[in-house]
């Protein structure tokens, strides 16, 4: 054998040793922190990633059957649905305002990631001016615990009263069925610390709560249900919550509803004109459980819409 022929096989055998280390290298398994910034005018708008949890949508929504599985098919999507819980952190120069707090540990060991997602993107609890909640279930309230206490120990919560009215009160837990009193259970815990520091507020339908951040009453999906808008130098955004829940299913069919609303009836008109609005006028929505971040725009879409998700950008 040449010489040659013995230095190019050595150097075969070293990049095959070589190649089988990086191939043997561990899979991490994780995603990068879940964050996603955008401005809005002169705002900051942070979304925060909760976690994700599986649901059984096509026993959850309400709608033709077979439909819900065609949809979400239609979309390469299967059931159970791999959910996202999104919250959403505005920076207003002058207020830092958390809309939502995701589940922490209400919602079963997939969740409860937002306080880190917070702290990754850069802010601290302790900023945190103020907190409203767009309804009172318990996806959106957990995270304002953090281990039995206050996990935003310098924020005022404020949510609609006609929420806290039923939500809150003593009676309607004991009146409520066995499956539906850990909503009210999760409720009343997680608001508890700040009714005892005097930092829970209550407002009273459509109100503008600091300057640039207004609530819209839009209720059905619970009593007090709210969208919260967000407005800087001619831009919108408005935050939706738990106005709908699934993309694949409910923007092509604004008329399918889910079995957590409290009153389906009110929910589906509201989806409704929520959706010709946010089409019309072309501004950007955020919703809870789109796929993170949920920040996007509609497009009617024959009797449907079209969800476009808001273009990727690293500009300050």
């Amino acid at each position: 054998m040449s010489r040659h022929f013995g230095f190019a096989a050595l150097g075969l055998s070293l990049a095959l040793a070589t190649t089988g280390a990086f191939a043997g290298a561990p899979q991490v398994k994780t995603q990068a922190p879940g964050y996603y910034r955008m401005m809005l005018g002169d705002f900051e708008v942070t979304a925060l990633s909760d976690g994700t949890v599986d649901l059984p949508v096509d026993k959850l929504l309400q709608a033709k059957q077979g439909q819900v599985v065609r949809a979400l098919q239609h979309a390469y999507l299967g059931v159970p649905l791999e959910t996202s819980v999104n919250g959403y952190l505005v920076n207003t120069g002058s207020k830092l305002v958390l809309i939502d707090t995701g589940a922490a540990s209400l919602f079963g060991p997939t969740l409860g990631k937002l306080l880190a997602n917070l702290k990754a993107a850069g802010y601290q609890p302790e900023q945190v001016d103020e907190i409203y909640i767009t309804h009172l279930h318990p996806d959106h309230v957990g995270g304002l615990l953090d281990g039995g206490k206050a996990a935003f120990p310098n924020a005022t919560v404020r949510f609609d009263k006609r929420d806290a009215d039923y939500w809150l009160s003593a009676d309607n837990l004991a009146k409520a069925p066995d499956d539906a009193k850990g909503f009210f259970q999760g409720a009343q815990a997680s608001v508890k610390p700040y009714q005892e520091a005097g930092k829970l507020q209550t407002f009273d339908g459509s109100s503008e709560l600091v300057p640039g951040v207004r609530a819209v009453s839009a209720y059905g999906h619970t009593p007090g249900h709210t969208v919260y808008l967000v407005e800087s130098k001619g831009q919108k955004l408005a935050i939706w919550g738990d106005l709908m829940h699934v993309a694949a299913v409910q923007f092509p069919d604004p008329a399918v509803t889910i079995a957590f609303d409290t009153d389906s009836k009110a929910a589906m008109p509201q989806r409704k004109k929520a959706y010709a609005d946010a089409a019309k006028n072309g501004y950007y929505v955020a919703v809870a459980h789109v796929s993170f971040p949920g920040i996007g725009k509609l497009r009617t879409d024959g009797k449907g819409y079209r969800w476009l998700p808001a273009n990727y950008s690293t500009k300050p």
